[in-house]
């Protein structure tokens, strides 16, 4: 994959140190020409909380360190922007982390905002959707969501994290998880564990 052009969205659920980690990884990346970022109202004080960030200010800024070189950020509210629309060409969306509140939008087809505009325009143009949900337990409508969203095209990715790589510390869990995301949309990761018993 090259010049990509990957949307990332991050709604009101736990998980904000994954979300900055991803946003890193993409802005380092040789092959990402652009990321498009969306993030729900309730993101923000998640984000915020988590991050220790203002929310009121430059979030994306402050999350990174730096002003960030390839990512757009999208206003939720502006349903009118160019990733609401198929013409516009993108080559996947990750959702992460995934609320069960965004699950049930996006599952049910309402389209109601730029993010569940977004994920539905990956699933009517056959791209990849990967919602990257976040709760527990999981109760019958969050099952049933989890299969409407499926059988409509989306790959369901849990934040679970492995144990297999032998992890020293929580960031190291947070980037195997990345590195396997990445690898799921054809942008693997020089640095991504390998499970080979046979070495």
């Amino acid at each position: 994959m090259n010049s990509a052009e990957i949307i990332v969205a991050v709604t009101g659920a736990s998980g904000s140190v994954i979300a900055s980690e991803l946003l890193r990884a993409l802005e380092a990346d040789s092959r990402v020409a652009r990321v498009h970022f969306v993030q729900s109202e309730h993101s923000r004080r998640v984000m915020a909380d988590e991050l220790g960030l203002n929310r009121q200010a430059h979030i994306i800024e402050d999350m990174l360190g730096a002003p960030p070189a390839k990512i757009t950020v999208h206003d939720n509210a502006n349903i009118g922007a160019s990733i609401a629309s198929g013409s516009y060409r993108t080559d996947a969306m990750i959702v992460l982390p995934c609320s069960m509140g965004t699950l049930a939008s996006i599952a049910n087809g309402l389209a109601d905002s730029l993010l569940t505009r977004a994920a539905d325009v990956c699933l009517k143009e056959r791209r990849p959707l990967l919602l990257c949900v976040r709760e527990t337990p999981f109760n019958r409508i969050h099952l049933r969501n989890m299969t409407l969203a499926a059988e409509a095209g989306a790959t369901i990715f849990p934040l679970m994290p492995a144990f297999y790589n032998k992890p020293t510390d929580t960031l190291t869990m947070v980037r195997h998880f990345i590195n396997r995301v990445l690898a799921h949309i054809g942008l693997p990761q020089p640095d991504a564990y390998v499970w080979n018993p046979g070495e």
